[in-house]
């Protein structure tokens, strides 16, 4: 896989628009009634960087990006500003944010989700690019310790604990993580002149698959 483990800056991504993408095939019947389905188990992300940039600074600084990501060739890290919490982004995260899943005496190994809930549905994220630092693990809700009781992966969101949790156990977690994403286009136009005069290139972003 083509990924540079390097998030884009920050202060550039924020303020661009973007946000959950999916695909779905409709077929509308005789009877003018519909059947609905889709390919796509996960929604996928798109962005738009070009919009968050705001001085001929910001565009210096997003073009040696983009150049040393080779245009699509290397996926790298997005923060969504509106969506890179375990928990609502005006809340502290905890280790009880997000049940990851059960133990059963001999499975040591857990991945990193986030739930989305509407009524009775519900949707789970996998979550394979955390930030470094911000993970915080529970079992039964006693918190666990990085590197004393359990490891992980920050290039794919895996957690393997030294000791398998007890059967039933519930094992929980909560993080800071990033979009894994590439640029959408090989090519960048930029213009000195429109940009001041409140013009911004157009630079998309989409997730990929890791």
């Amino acid at each position: 896989m083509n990924f540079h483990d390097v998030r884009f800056p920050s202060n550039l991504s924020f303020g661009s628009i973007g946000g959950p993408e999916r695909r779905t095939d409709i077929v509308t019947l005789a009877n003018g009634f519909e059947e609905r389905n889709t390919p796509w188990a996960h929604g996928r992300r798109r962005y738009d960087a070009g919009i968050s940039l705001r001085s001929l600074d910001d565009v210096s600084a997003m073009i040696a990006f983009f150049e040393a990501r080779q245009g699509q060739l290397y996926g790298f890290r997005w923060k969504d500003w509106g969506d890179f919490k375990s928990c609502l982004p005006s809340k502290d995260i905890g280790p009880a944010d997000q049940i990851i899943g059960k133990g059963d005496g001999e499975n040591k190994v857990f991945y990193l989700q986030k739930q989305y809930r509407s009524g009775a549905q519900e949707y789970h994220r996998p979550v394979t690019k955390p930030v470094q630092g911000s993970v915080r693990v529970s079992v039964e809700d006693v918190e666990n310790y990085l590197s004393v009781e359990f490891e992980l992966d920050v290039t794919t969101g895996r957690i393997e604990f030294n000791d398998a949790p007890y059967d039933g156990a519930t094992i929980s977690a909560g993080f800071e993580f990033d979009v894994p994403v590439r640029f959408d286009t090989d090519r960048i136009q930029t213009s000195v002149a429109s940009f001041r005069a409140g013009d911004v290139p157009n630079v998309p972003v989409v997730e990929v698959r890791v």
